[in-house]
């Protein structure tokens, strides 16, 4: 995915001799109604939560049971109606965790309109960049980007929206959920897309990917529903949703999912070591979805106990690789949880394959596998050269085939013919093999995106930046191995003639322009780029000089 992108991988990769194989769950395929809207699916479990918690933001401590949350998602719509959204316009949500986020994105998918979610700590441009491409008609933001949007949103006539403040040119969210009640929601199809969340893919730069009503309801119905209830969780259980609801990992898996299983889910704007384990022990969370960044912070502190965390029974992990010795080191802080991998991609939905050691008869998850398919999906492994499939034990490219996977790239066909096969197959980009247990396992990555601390950073957008300076005549941006962040985005350079540019001022240069984790660590001068004769920058070539400067 962007988000739970990879996932740790084993090394010896023992080879067979067996026929290619179409890979499927371990569990069995389950009923999925997703011809219904994504909120009817969400609140279907109304009768039996009503009056428990549902949002608990855990800043102000403010608690909002389903009936309230239900209802304030009715009042949002409407009021997004009065402010002119209607079916098939785009809401942008620039905001951290909030419960303002689930109002709008709720409240905008009952009128039929999708939301585009970013990051508010985004730079100007690349907000502009994003509202632009999604065609946003509203702004959702918060009080540290309003003097980003503000210009922007006024030139184009797009009303702006601020959920913790009053700020002049702008409307209070207090006054959208003014409103009265929507009485009926749109007639929503299926296949309407509701978010639009961006991705870089395999290549190039950050393109709209449309997950519809159908989608999403596939994906969270693959994780919380059928037969086998404690499979992720259920109404008795407490979330921690820190990882941010603009990354379709935390706003499928944390936010969707919780809602149908019906948990209660405890809202964090920002991580903080401290203010985590407080939260944990006040509300006895029970299931607790990280990043492995995270997961170093709280291994290494001496402030964290295992009493800090003993309520948590499930820890979800996704978006980036853990390997063992952090993954044992992490578990004797919380010894009475599971601990589960998962894998995906935002165009996949985004989740490919979970771990099933949550499952009601857990299954033993080896270490460094990213779990098993999910149900109602189809897997195949293929020769990245020659397309041909491939058999257990053999690496290749992962392909995956299901409902729940993206309805394409908005306004880009050739993007989505090249990831979507004729035959429904995306094509991920990771390579992996599946065991003799159906168990998947990540070894390499086809696509150019760096993933930094779990963050997808393009380096086509990095590049485009780059050659935008006047002394510099080529660029090429790869990932270098980093202990702290997985992966870092480094630059080589090619200087115009005459020019005595310096790595700090190509540093300073990008950092001006792009949020945190896009930003370059290292610069390397070189006579030239690697390419093709087509021109496609060799990465491989680049990623090899860095690996012979290391060592």
């Amino acid at each position: 995915m962007g988000s739970m992108d990879e996932s740790a991988a084993a090394v010896s990769v023992p080879v067979s001799e067996e026929k290619p194989v179409v890979f499927r769950s371990k569990l069995p395929d389950i009923e999925i109604n997703n011809s219904q809207s994504l909120q009817a699916y969400c609140f279907g479990k109304m009768g039996e939560v009503a009056a428990r918690p549902c949002l608990i933001d855990g800043q102000t401590g403010a608690s909002y049971t389903y009936a309230e949350v239900e209802s304030l998602t009715r009042r949002a719509a409407s009021g997004l109606r009065r402010m002119g959204v209607g079916k098939g316009d785009v809401v942008m949500n620039l905001l951290r965790n909030c419960p303002e986020f689930a109002f709008s994105f709720l409240g905008a998918a009952r009128l039929g309109a999708a939301t585009t979610t970013a990051n508010p700590f985004y730079t100007p441009h690349e907000i502009h960049r994003q509202a632009e491409a999604a065609g946003a008609r509203l702004i959702v933001t918060e009080a540290c980007a309003v003097e980003k949007v503000r210009g922007f949103a006024a030139e184009r006539g797009i009303p702006v929206v601020t959920v913790d403040g009053r700020f002049e040119g702008c409307v209070e969210f207090a006054e959208v959920i003014g409103a009265e009640e929507l009485e009926a929601d749109a007639d929503v199809h299926p296949d309407d897309v509701v978010a639009l969340p961006y991705s870089s893919g395999t290549t190039g730069l950050p393109k709209g990917v449309m997950l519809t009503h159908r989608s999403l309801i596939t994906s969270v119905a693959q994780q919380v529903d059928g037969e086998n209830p404690n499979l992720y969780f259920s109404k008795d259980d407490v979330l921690l949703c820190l990882l941010p609801l603009f990354h379709i990992y935390s706003l499928n898996s944390v936010l969707l999912a919780g809602l149908r299983a019906g948990s209660a889910i405890v809202i964090m704007r920002k991580f903080d070591l401290g203010a985590l384990v407080d939260l944990v022990r006040r509300h006895r969370i029970t299931i607790a979805p990280f990043v492995p960044p995270i997961v170093v912070e709280i291994a290494k502190s001496p402030r964290v106990t295992a009493d800090d965390l003993a309520s948590i029974r499930m820890v979800m992990s996704g978006a980036a690789p853990m390997g063992k010795d952090l993954q044992d080191a992490f578990m004797a802080k919380i010894p009475n949880a599971v601990l589960g991998q998962g894998y995906g991609m935002t165009e996949a939905g985004p989740v490919l394959a979970m771990c099933l050691a949550f499952a009601k008869e857990p299954f033993q998850v080896k270490s460094g596998s990213c779990g098993t398919v999910v149900r109602n999906a189809e897997l195949k492994i293929v020769d990245p050269d020659t397309g041909a499939a491939l058999g257990r034990n053999q690496p290749g490219e992962i392909l995956i085939r299901g409902e729940q996977i993206m309805k394409g790239y908005l306004n880009d066909p050739e993007s989505t013919k090249n990831t979507i096969d004729k035959d429904g197959w995306l094509h991920t980009g990771d390579i992996g093999y599946v065991d003799d247990d159906d168990e998947i396992f990540i070894v390499d990555r086809l696509k150019e995106i760096i993933k930094y601390k779990g963050f997808q950073v393009p380096p086509a957008e990095l590049e485009a930046l780059l050659i935008t300076h006047p002394e510099i005549k080529d660029a090429a941006v790869v990932s270098m191995k980093d202990d702290l962040a997985g992966e870092i985005p480094v630059a080589f350079i090619v200087r115009t003639e005459g020019s005595e540019l310096t790595e700090d001022e190509i540093k300073q240069f990008v950092a001006k322009e792009v949020v945190f984790y896009k930003k370059i660590h290292k610069v390397f001068f070189t006579d030239f780029i690697p390419k093709n004769p087509s021109g496609k920058i060799l990465r491989k070539d680049l990623r090899a000089r860095l690996a012979a400067a290391v060592h």
